[in-house]
């Protein structure tokens, strides 16, 4: 690691540390949202359009949140807003009575990521310029899917305990506090992440948003259809009886734990190489699907592997394209409104998945695979549109 000791290096890692306890709390959770609402009577196609709308709601609501930070700029409040909701609605699970309740809960914590996640993007996009895009955002996804891979494990150790999903939940409230406690720790310490910038106010690339900038977010929208949620995965792998319950958990820990070391690798690359990276990681995990959905156990636990790289691709591929192409003084409106069609995709492949669950198992393979497919030409083209400015 380059410059370890310089104060934007700090901010990232103080973010990562947030971002991992916050992680080990609702991706904790999503280990087993998925088999509760199931344990509550939901069905397939309920699992899936609940994750679809959690996340497409997650996503939209992101604009609305980065066109308030950039018009009031309060930053911390919004952030610390997003975190409470985001955080505290994972433990409350533990209390739900019926599906329809825990669904709510669903979509509330990720109606508390949207709002504080594009303040906490762009506020790490002000330390992109001395360490890179890609590795900035690389390192705070190696952090948080470290979280992300400790919450499951947390969750599999309370279920082989026989905790039950209840009591698991309420585990998780231990680190949402640890998350907010970091959280207050970074706001006495970089009260202005701004300055981090050249030591003074940001110059960013461009004025407006761009073509390159559109492109982007079709190309996102397309992988976000083909990139299926965990609790969808969990289903089948419940409904076919591959593994005992403690074990869907830590498959996602898995999953994660891969995404850690692919998102490091392809933070690097892209760094060295660009758009290529990209391309290649694309293609790698649009495999995970037909692995996962006709394949056995271990196929499945391949196909999982693949899942975790698509997500090194959302978590830091697809940030450090959008900071590339970031508008001056309009950062946190732009990766709220690259969510939005980013989500809008993710719901529309989460509707097509519940859809053909039951009926053709191909069907929603092929689906999947065109879709993450389609977004290579728009990354591509992109890119070559960024290159042309400058």
């Amino acid at each position: 690691m380059r410059s370890l000791s310089s104060a934007a290096f700090r901010f990232v890692l103080t973010m990562g540390i947030v971002n991992l306890f916050a992680d080990v709390t609702y991706e904790g959770g999503a280990s087993i949202n998925g088999q509760f609402l199931a344990s509550l009577g939901a069905t397939a196609g309920a699992v899936s359009v609940i994750a679809g709308v959690g996340e497409w709601v997650g996503y939209s609501l992101r604009s609305v949140a980065g066109y308030v930070a950039d018009r009031t700029g309060k930053y911390w409040p919004l952030t610390f807003l997003g975190y409470v909701i985001n955080l505290l609605a994972v433990p409350a699970m533990a209390f739900a009575g019926s599906w329809p309740a825990a669904a709510a809960l669903i979509v509330a914590e990720r109606v508390g990521r949207a709002i504080r996640k594009p303040t906490v993007e762009a506020m790490l996009s002000y330390s992109t310029g001395k360490h890179g895009k890609g590795w900035v955002y690389a390192v705070n996804t190696a952090l948080d899917e470290t979280g992300a891979t400790v919450g499951p494990l947390i969750i599999a150790f309370a279920l082989y305990r026989n905790a039950g999903f209840r009591g698991g939940y309420l585990l998780l409230f231990v680190s949402a506090l640890l998350a907010l406690a970091c959280l207050a720790r970074a706001r006495v310490e970089f009260p202005v992440p701004a300055r981090l910038e050249h030591g003074g106010p940001p110059t960013a690339p461009f004025s407006t948003f761009t073509r390159a900038y559109s492109l982007y977010m079709v190309g996102g929208a397309c992988f976000a259809a083909g990139l299926m949620s965990f609790e969808f995965i969990a289903y089948h792998v419940m409904h076919l009886g591959l593994v005992p319950a403690y074990w869907i958990p830590a498959l996602l820990a898995l999953a994660t734990l891969v995404s850690i070391g692919a998102s490091l690798v392809l933070g690097r690359a892209y760094d060295s190489i660009g758009i290529a990276a990209v391309v290649g990681a694309v293609c790698v995990a649009s495999l995970f699907s037909p692995l996962v959905f006709f394949g056995g156990t271990s196929m499945v636990i391949v196909g999982l592997m693949l899942w975790g790289v698509g997500y090194a691709v959302q978590d830091t591929l697809l940030k450090a394209l959008i900071a590339s192409v970031l508008p001056e003084h309009r950062r946190n409106a732009a990766f709220g409104i690259f969510y939005i069609g980013y989500g809008t995709g993710w719901l529309v492949g989460s509707l097509a998945a519940g859809l053909l669950y039951d009926r053709s198992l191909l069907a929603l393979v092929l689906v999947a695979m065109v879709a993450q497919l389609a977004s290579i030409p728009f990354f591509v083209g992109g890119a070559r549109t960024a290159r042309t400015v400058f």
